[in-house]
């Protein structure tokens, strides 16, 4: 059988393909950089890799997260060239470091420290090198902890918080996740725990949970807020709806929040209503918010049409 890398490689990196269907093309290639030890694994990492000379930030944000996620050492070199690029987009840049913090690699430590303490670096940066340096640090610490059993996959930026009881405090966690004077790694663990109890949507702890995060929205840090919406991507739950729309529609947020929020309406894209919003935001001021909607709409067929996977692995034929 031919390889499905180069054809995807193709896709991903061509300005003229749709944006949407460059998406779907790097989620294969995450799909089969995250398997180790194939005939397609390397390939994969470097197809999504090559893509970086793309103008769309909105696009090679995303190559950062999904190499963050291939559990793949071979991605940090291309990781650490993004992040140490100060002429590239903030955006991207903060996500290669919190990729760098996903993959746990213990030599990237130096570099992150240099940029989390550059008082000339972009705030969004410094904000995420702090957090990838706490992360790789707890993870490389022995520290025993007892986690829930998280339902999402994602190797998120920081651990849930450790379980103390049976049933945890919704407000305790809110108390720590709204809590500004507390370190961002605690914060965002708290976030992650309140994501974990928000799921799934029935549970009787769900609605209370999203209520809790939601709050953060009114945080000073424009990275915190983005993470909000990122979980609420995750978790599709419909009360989550009415705050990512007033997120969207606010014209002074940080570009990165409201496309977070875009994606993730998109994942809502099932619920009446949804798609007429993003609709809304097509020819939006911002470029990364425009492209965003894009592939929310995207996204937002996805989920009415109930496809297995959001992904692009096209057929390949015997060699």
């Amino acid at each position: 059988m031919a390889s499905p890398v180069p054809p995807l490689r193709e896709t991903l990196t061509s300005e003229s393909a749709p944006l949407a269907r460059r998406f779907r093309a790097l989620f294969s290639l995450k799909h089969l950089a995250s398997t180790p030890d194939t005939a397609t694994t390397l390939p994969a990492i470097d197809a999504i890799a090559a893509a970086f000379t793309s103008p769309s930030a909105l696009l090679k944000h995303e190559l950062a997260y999904c190499l963050g996620q291939t559990r793949n050492p071979a991605a940090v070199p291309v990781l650490r060239a993004v992040l140490e690029d100060r002429a590239e987009d903030a955006m991207c840049r903060h996500e290669a470091a919190e990729a760098l913090g996903a993959l746990g690699d213990k030599s990237s430590l130096e570099l992150l420290k240099q940029r989390r303490d550059d008082a000339a670096e972009e705030v969004v940066v410094r904000e995420t090198c702090e957090i990838a340096v706490e992360r790789i640090e707890w993870e490389h610490s022995g520290r025993k902890e007892e986690l829930k059993k998280s339902d999402f996959a994602s190797i998120d930026p920081a651990p849930p918080l450790p379980q103390t009881e049976e049933t945890p405090s919704i407000k305790a966690l809110e108390n720590t996740l709204l809590d500004t004077s507390r370190p961002l790694f605690e914060r965002y663990r708290a976030m992650f725990a309140l994501r974990d109890l928000s799921s799934p949507p029935d549970a009787p702890t769900a609605l209370p949970a999203v209520q809790a995060l939601a709050k953060g929205f009114r945080d000073p840090s424009a990275l915190f807020r983005h993470e909000i919406a990122f979980v609420f991507g995750q978790l599709s739950h419909p009360a989550s709806i009415p705050s990512l729309v007033e997120t969207l529609s606010d014209l002074n947020e940080a570009s990165m929040v409201r496309h977070e929020a875009a994606e993730a309406l998109g994942s809502l894209g099932e619920e009446e209503g949804v798609e007429d919003v993003l609709r809304r935001f097509l020819d939006d001021p911002e470029q990364v918010v425009r492209d965003s909607v894009v592939v929310a709409l995207d996204m937002a067929e996805f989920e009415k049409k109930g496809e297995l996977q959001y992904a692009l692995i096209p057929e390949v034929t015997a060699t």
